[in-house]
């Protein structure tokens, strides 16, 4: 006969548990980028759908930037992070800043 002794789980309840500040992304227009490649980095790294990835595009076409989405700071510095990093490689200035909310 096997027995298994299972670990024991401890539950630890921080009611001061501190939630990394928000901060809300914005897109830029610029006069390179593709209107196609814009939307394909909504949709594949701010996991945006086609429609609200054209919507994004089309408002910083025509007002000049557009917000995004709101994301904790490190998740949108990184995002970004891969936005530039694609974009740079096909060549394109796409540029995107953050503020807090």
């Amino acid at each position: 006969m096997n027995l298994q002794t299972l670990p024991e789980i401890e539950i630890l309840e921080d009611s001061e548990t501190e939630l990394e500040p928000l901060y809300k992304v914005i897109i830029h227009n610029d006069n390179v980028t593709p209107m196609d490649f814009v939307v394909h980095i909504l949709k594949t790294i701010f996991y945006l759908g086609v429609d609200r990835a054209s919507e994004i595009m089309m408002t910083a076409h025509i007002n000049g930037n557009a917000y995004v989405q709101t994301l904790a700071q490190s998740e949108a510095k990184k995002r970004i992070d891969k936005a530039y990093f694609e974009s740079n490689n096909a060549g394109y200035p796409l540029k995107f800043t953050i503020e807090p909310e």
